[in-house]
C-alpha cells in the first residue's frame, strides 16, 4: 500500500498541535484509512494515472491531478499562488498536505472559468478550486458569436465543462457554469439550511461520502433522499410529480437527449449519440440506433457537424451529466438549463413542450 509520506507527516504535526483528541474525533490511522477509501487517495484512478506514460502532469491539469501541482497552485512551494509554474508529479494523489498546509487553510476565494472570483468560501475553498469546471457561458458565446444558429461550422467542436463540476452548479448564475440563454434569468447559489450549506457539512472530507442521516430532520417522511423535493411542478412534462426532484431532472435530461438526437438528424443530417465514458462524449451515430457502442465511441468518430444551437444544448446536457448531485447542489439551476435547451431546439424542430414547466 502506498502513502504520501509528506502528507502523513503534515497530518501528524497538525494533530499534535491541535486540541486534545476527544472520543468523537478520528485518530490519524482512521483518517488515513478513510482517505484511502475515497477518490482523492485512489492511486489507481485515471484522475492520477492518465499522464503516467508522459512522465508528468501538464501545468493546465496539475493543480487538481497531483499533490505537487496543487501545492504549486496554492503557492505552498514558494512560487506565485493562483498559477501552476511546473508540471505536476505523476503517481501523486490529493493527499493530506494538499489541503492541510497553511496556504490551503487560509484560502478563501477561488476564480471560476467565467472570470468571476467567489470569496468567503472558508473550508469550501479547496473543494471549489478543483470542482469549478473548465468552461462557462462565456466560452460557448466566444465560440459561437456571430454565427447562424443552425448552420454547421467546421470551426466548432464540443466544449467540455470537465468533470465533478459541483461547485459550478452550486453557485449557479453567479459563475455562469452552465450555458445561459440570453433573455432568461437563472438561479444563483443554492443556499441550503445552515447546517447543510457547505461541501464538508454534507460530505465526509476524507471519503467524500454523503452523510444522509440529518436530511430526515427537515425532510420527514422520506425514506430515500432521492425522493426529496420542495418544488412540486411537473418540470419534465411526464404528468408525474410523485417522485423526488432528481426524477424531474433525470426526465428532463432524457428529453434533452432525445431532442439533441432529433435535431442532429433533421438539421445537420449527421446523427449524434452520447457515451458518458468516452471522450469527447458526443459521437457520430453511424447506424442511427440512438446509442453509441464501443466501436463508435472512439476519438476519430467524434461528432463534427456542430451548429451553434446544437453546441449550446449539448454543453448543458454535459454539465448536468457530469454533476450527478445536481439535484442536491442546485436543482433549480439544473432544471432551468435543461428546460431552456429543450425550448431552444424546439424553435427548429418539432417537440411537444406543452407540459414542461420552468422553475
Amino acid at each position: 500500500m502506498r502513502f504520501s509520506f509528506q502528507s502523513l507527516a503534515v497530518s501528524a504535526v497538525l494533530l499534535a498541535v491541535a486540541a486534545p483528541v476527544t472520543a468523537q474525533e478520528m485518530s490519524l490511522s482512521d483518517i488515513t484509512e478513510a482517505w484511502l477509501m475515497g477518490p482523492h487517495g485512489d492511486y489507481d484512478s485515471p484522475s492520477f494515472t492518465h499522464w503516467n506514460e508522459d512522465g508528468a502532469v501538464p501545468e493546465a491539469c496539475a493543480a487538481c491531478h497531483s499533490e505537487s501541482g496543487m501545492l504549486d497552485w496554492l503557492g505552498a512551494d514558494g512560487t506565485e499562488p493562483g498559477v501552476v509554474n511546473h508540471p505536476g508529479t505523476i503517481n501523486t494523489v490529493i493527499g493530506c498536505a494538499s489541503c492541510h498546509v497553511s496556504e490551503a487553510e487560509a484560502l478563501d476565494a477561488v476564480p471560476f472559468p467565467s472570470g468571476v472570483t467567489v470569496s468567503g468560501l472558508g473550508a469550501d475553498a479547496t473543494c471549489t478550486m478543483c470542482h469549478s469546471g473548465r468552461a462557462s457561458t462565456d466560452n460557448v458565446i466566444g465560440a459561437t458569436g456571430g454565427m447562424d444558429l443552425d448552420t454547421v461550422s467546421a470551426d466548432l467542436a464540443f466544449i467540455n465543462v470537465h468533470y465533478g463540476v459541483a461547485a459550478a452548479v452550486m453557485h449557479g448564475s453567479e459563475v455562469r457554469g452552465g450555458f445561459e440563454y440570453g433573455g432568461q434569468s437563472y438561479a444563483g447559489r443554492f443556499n441550503h439550511v445552515p447546517s447543510a450549506n457547505s461541501c464538508v457539512a454534507c460530505h465526509e472530507p476524507h471519503t467524500t461520502e454523503v452523510a444522509t442521516e440529518s436530511c430526515a430532520a427537515c425532510h420527514q417522511g422520506v425514506d430515500d433522499i432521492t425522493s426529496i423535493r420542495t418544488q412540486h411542478a411537473d418540470f419534465d412534462g411526464d404528468g408525474v410529480t410523485s417522485g423526488g426532484i432528481r426524477d424531474e431532472i433525470d426526465g428532463l435530461h432524457a428529453r434533452l437527449d432525445a431532442a439533441i438526437r432529433t435535431y442532429a438528424t433533421e438539421v445537420t443530417g449527421q446523427p449524434i449519440g452520447y457515451n458518458k465514458n468516452s471522450y469527447p462524449y458526443f459521437f457520430i451515430d453511424g447506424n442511427g440506433d440512438g446509442t453509441i457502442d464501443a466501436d463508435e465511441a472512439i476519438y476519430p468518430n467524434q461528432y463534427d457537424s456542430w451548429t451553434p444551437r446544437l453546441l449550446m444544448a449539448a454543453y448543458n446536457y454535459q454539465i448536468v451529466a457530469k454533476d450527478g448531485g445536481a439535484w442536491v447542489h442546485n436543482p433549480r439551476y439544473a432544471l432551468q438549463l435543461l428546460h431552456d435547451s429543450v425550448l431552444s431546439l424546439s424553435e427548429r424542430i418539432e417537440i411537444d413542450t406543452g407540459g414542461l414547466q420552468r422553475p
